[in-house]
């Protein structure tokens, strides 16, 4: 899962610049509006919720804007999303997920599309990717949380863990998707709050391209993540140490 952990350390440097963290925020809006539509406001009793508000912890939103958030989507005048799923390969069989929450199917669909189309790739049906990408629990804690790292690696191990990668400043913690719960609980008994924590799509293999090539995909990826109704976006090219040095 090495590869999946560089592609974490990159997006994290990326969304380091003001305009990026503006969307953060508006991703993890969506995501707060969902999980109160969902199973009401109290993160006590609303799993998703919990989640959603120690993300928007994790990247620093100020506690008047989460509360904001869950004040707004109370309200019945308050927007709708749906969450929908696109799958599809760009050139040279790279293969891409798209998760998105919108309140305009028809413009989110019409829009990825389009990415798609203009950069040489094509979308393909739902769930004919699932063979290339596994779903785990991911969790990327600031490694000076850690007081013990001998403690945090037996507790963590012991709730389910499959791995855990020291990248940067970051630890990086990979779960199966049953475990993901018992990984939660852990780093609560632990007084640890990660930065990130949630179900992502890890590819089990990837596609190593030539520079020029990789570059070329990386840009409908960039396009991608920047439509304001994508939440996430998955893939599994192969990220050289020579492509890492031309992103940075």
């Amino acid at each position: 899962m090495s590869g999946h952990s560089k592609w974490s350390t990159i997006k994290r440097k990326k969304e380091a610049n003001d305009a990026k963290r503006s969307k953060m925020f508006t991703k993890i809006i969506k995501d707060i509006t969902i999980a109160v539509r969902e199973g009401g406001p109290d993160p006590d009793s609303n799993p998703r919720l919990r989640l959603a508000i120690s993300n928007a912890r994790g990247v620093n939103m100020p506690k008047d804007n989460i509360q904001r958030a869950i004040n707004k989507a109370i309200e019945k005048d308050s927007a709708s999303y749906v969450e929908l799923v696109y799958e599809g390969y760009a050139p040279h069989g790279v293969a891409i997920i798209v998760e998105c929450a919108t309140d305009n199917q028809q413009r989110t669909i019409s829009n990825i599309r389009s990415y798609f189309n203009k950069h040489g790739g094509n979308l393909t049906t739902t769930g004919s990717l699932n063979f290339i990408f596994d779903q785990k629990g991911v969790f990327s804690i600031k490694r000076d949380q850690i007081k013990n790292f001998d403690d945090f690696m037996l507790e963590i191990i012991d709730a389910g863990a499959d791995d855990i990668i020291e990248e940067d400043d970051f630890v990086i913690i990979y779960s199966a998707r049953e475990n993901f719960g018992n990984i939660q609980k852990a780093l609560e008994r632990l007084s640890i709050e990660a930065e990130s924590s949630k179900l992502e799509r890890i590819p089990n293999n990837y596609i190593k391209l030539e520079k020029e090539q990789a570059l070329k995909i990386l840009k409908l990826i960039d396009l991608l993540e920047d439509d304001d109704d994508v939440q996430e976006v998955y893939h599994n090219l192969e990220l050289s140490d020579e492509l890492i040095e031309a992103l940075e």
